[in-house]
């Protein structure tokens, strides 16, 4: 099916991406994936590549586009390789926007310019031990100081915690504010008191360092407070349909991509003397999914559309994460029975897809939460 919405110049940059992954990525995942972690060579490859900061003014080294679609291929070609573990989408289109909306024109000319050659990797710590998609559980906490902030507690589940050299932190600083007592405070590798913990074993996405962070009377500057004083709660919403669409786009990616692998594989695989693809039975589960991958692209098209002209609205950002994961995970569960015993075995790709993909559904907020979300915007 033709995609309309990429222009010439997005295709040359899918090209550019692919070219990354076979010389930078792919040659060395293995050994990330044993590792636990990526190089930080490889990020800083992806920052002269022009890979890092797509969003962020040219001024600072960045991109100088606001046009999600780049960030939609960059996204797309990952998820193809298989090589969710270098976390570019995190950076560029989670954490960028905090840095581009948020941040003074200090704290740009601090960050930015590292932020986009990749010397300086980032981080966003919401998630702890007792506080997920609920905001208002969050205690970790920073006492106002005159010139600066105090900073204790703990997170868990960070995403590039052991390899970030900037945590955007979120931290209660009114206790009687509920969920609208919350701010953002930008932690720096080296700070006294931050500290981190286990690089945590996760059953896919190995390659991907994801941590415990520690919290000890953390002196935070007044000048690293982003956005508003007790203004987190109205940030983070701002951002998170971004964020939902970042993962939308690459779960139908990762189903297109199974899909063509578990098709290729029932023409040649033959059981009972005849292809696989003789069955009626596989026909019809390729037909089913094929039309599945087919729905869901047209609607995630016209999301990155909508979403690249300022037009996507919280809701179809949740209709999207919530219906491209939960289809990402029956494709991915389907394809592998249908690779039988040599789906189960970690050197096929469908193998991987099925751990590495698992986590969709629920980072980013849950499947459970998307349906609430739209369930509120339709019946109040």
């Amino acid at each position: 099916m033709k995609r309309l919405i990429f222009a010439p110049e997005h295709e040359a940059f899918r090209e550019t991406v692919r070219a990354f992954l076979a010389r930078e990525v792919l040659p060395h995942y293995e050994q990330w994936e044993k590792d636990g972690i990526a190089s930080r060579e490889a990020w800083r490859a992806a920052g002269k590549q022009g890979l890092l900061g797509l969003a962020v003014p040219e001024e600072y080294g960045g991109g100088g586009t606001a046009d999600f679609r780049y960030s939609a291929v960059l996204a797309e070609e990952f998820t193809r390789a298989g090589a969710p573990g270098l976390a570019l989408g995190l950076h560029n289109d989670i954490i960028g926007p905090y840095l581009t909306s948020l941040a003074t024109e200090e704290q740009k000319a601090r960050w930015l310019p590292g932020f986009c050659d990749g010397t300086l990797i980032t981080a966003i710590a919401m998630t702890e031990p007792g506080a997920g998609s609920d905001l208002q559980g969050i205690r970790t906490h920073a006492e106002d100081r005159g010139d600066h902030w105090v900073l204790n507690g703990s997170k868990t589940f960070i995403s590039n915690g052991i390899l970030a050299d900037l945590v955007i932190v979120v931290a209660r600083t009114t206790p009687e504010g509920g969920a609208h007592g919350l701010s953002l405070l930008v932690v720096e590798r080296g700070t006294e008191g931050f500290e981190r913990g286990r690089n945590l074993d996760k059953i896919g996405q190995k390659a991907q360092d994801t941590a415990e962070l520690f919290f000890h009377d953390v002196r935070v500057p007044k000048e690293n407070l982003l956005g508003e004083p007790n203004g987190a709660f109205g940030h983070l919403m701002t951002n998170l349909a971004q964020e939902r669409l970042s993962i939308a786009v690459s779960a139908i990616a990762a189903a297109e991509h199974l899909l063509e692998i578990t098709t290729e594989y029932v023409k040649e695989r033959e059981a009972f003397g005849r292809p696989l693809a003789t069955k009626q039975h596989v026909r019809f589960e390729i037909a089913e999914m094929a039309t599945e991958c087919a729905v869901t692209r047209t609607f995630l098209d016209r999301c990155i559309e909508d979403h690249s002209n300022g037009e996507l609205d919280a809701v179809h950002a949740s209709m999207a994460k919530w219906w491209a994961t939960e289809l990402q995970k029956r494709v991915t569960d389907r394809c592998l029975q249908l690779h039988g015993g040599y789906g189960y075995m970690s050197e096929y790709p469908v193998a991987r897809a099925f751990t590495d993909g698992r986590i969709q559904t629920i980072y980013g907020g849950t499947t459970e939460i998307m349906k609430e979300i739209i369930g509120r915007s339709l019946l109040g």
